[in-house]
């Protein structure tokens, strides 16, 4: 695989359409319950924001060992495109189960199971894919914004279904069906996979791949994009938090959904949500011009202001004509840094080691970040709670605001100037 060659081959418009249908799949089962997870476990479990913060927490952490057997499973005894279908057929029975288990300590054990099963998943998505492009810089971001179409339409979908079936004193409780949705999605995905091109694993210099990529990302930190890179990704993940898991019950704080909104993007504020799906994509669409035109550093900066621009606007400017608007900075915050990012830990590390790098990566961004920010963002809201009800949210949001304005400044000081597109 090349990245940036010129002389590289076409997509075929076959695996164009193998490949974007996967990352459709795969961002599909996770959009149907992410973005109403929290307000689904307050509103309807009746959890506190600490516990809710506690289970999110809980259900990241499957992923710490994800990069470790994954990684390990693609890179050095298993065909990526088997082990997808065995995860996501296992991790269909379980999210199902997430729909009726009322218990605090049942929804944290199957949330925990299942992110052991689905987290490896997103890595192994993006490897399978990067090793059969022929251009990573011209091919990745037309299929990759395919997963964001697919969030788009089952976000969308789910909160019509809502609208149509489910009056509003009962929104809670029918966002049970997300959990079924995604099982079903799951179902498809697992039989799906074993229709991918072959993916088998590769020969290495260690015979525990991810000790191998491990070695990429830490050696000579100075100059090293990776180390860097790992550094700052850390806190923007614990910060990218806040906006998935608070961003819908603002929205219906703030009341931006009307009766012509509600139309469109359905009810609950996860449709509504999809505005930053869809800027995505155009984002995504630009990305090989941007790719080869901005430098790396340039297009992870562009990221990173999107970011503090969002939270400014939603701590300060709390009124619909403003937060719409801003919900379409995702589009910029996943395009220029999230995207970016897995792009560049694919150019940097070799390619014996590649999905054990992209899951290490993924333990950075979905593991250790995810842990600790919903820990923090509970933490947040649990402060931000006013007295008889509600939520201070120009208090909750101007601390990742703060947060991601030091990211940005730590990565215009210390991440290399060296890589280019």
């Amino acid at each position: 695989m090349k990245g940036g060659a010129g002389g590289a081959p076409p997509l075929s418009a076959g695996l164009n359409l193998r490949l974007s249908l996967m990352m459709f799949l795969q961002y599909a089962i996770w959009g149907a319950w992410l973005p109403l997870f929290y307000p689904f476990l307050t509103g309807h479990r009746m959890l506190t924001p600490a516990q809710a913060g506690q289970l999110f927490a809980l259900a990241a952490s499957g992923a710490l060992l994800a990069p470790f057997v994954a990684g390990q499973i693609a890179d050095r005894w298993f065909n990526t495109e088997r082990f997808l279908a065995i995860s996501h057929l296992a991790g269909a029975a379980l999210v199902w189960r997430l729909a009726t288990v009322e218990s605090f300590g049942g929804l944290c054990l199957l949330a925990f199971l299942y992110s052991l099963l689905y987290a490896p998943t997103i890595p192994l998505t993006n490897s399978l894919a990067f090793h059969h492009l022929p251009d990573r810089d011209r091919d990745f971001g037309r299929v990759r914004l395919w997963g964001t179409l697919g969030w788009i339409a089952v976000g969308i979908g789910f909160a019509q279904w809502l609208r149509a079936v489910y009056s509003p004193g009962r929104l809670h409780e029918g966002m049970a069906d997300m959990f079924r949705l995604s099982a079903a999605l799951g179902v498809v995905l697992a039989a799906y996979s074993l229709t991918l091109p072959a993916t088998p694993p590769q020969r290495g210099r260690m015979k525990f791949a991810p000790f191998e990529a491990m070695r990429d990302f830490f050696r000579a930190p100075r100059t090293n994009p990776l180390f860097w890179l790992f550094v700052i990704t850390f806190p923007v993940a614990c910060v990218h938090q806040f906006y998935f898991v608070h961003t819908a019950g603002f929205l219906q704080s703030i009341e931006a959904e009307s009766a012509a909104i509600d139309r469109v993007f359905g009810m609950g504020g996860g449709g509504l949500m999809t505005i930053g799906q869809m800027a995505e994509i155009v984002v995504l669409a630009c990305m090989p011009l941007l790719a080869r035109r901005i430098a790396r550093k340039g297009l992870l900066t562009i990221g990173l202001l999107a970011y503090v621009v969002r939270f400014a606007v939603f701590a300060y400017a709390p009124h619909a004509w403003a937060v719409i608007p801003a919900l379409a900075l995702h589009g910029l915050c996943f395009g220029c840094y999230v995207f970016v990012a897995f792009m560049i830990v694919d150019e940097e590390t070799t390619p014996d080691v590649r999905a054990s790098a992209q899951g290490l990566f993924n333990l950075v961004v979905i593991g250790f970040g995810i842990i600790v920010g919903n820990l923090f963002a509970g933490e947040v809201a649990s402060a931000a709670a006013k007295e008889g009800g509600g939520t201070d949210y120009g208090m909750l949001f101007a601390v990742p605001m703060a947060v991601a304005a030091g990211c940005l400044v730590a990565l215009r000081l210390f991440y290399p100037r060296a890589r280019a597109a």
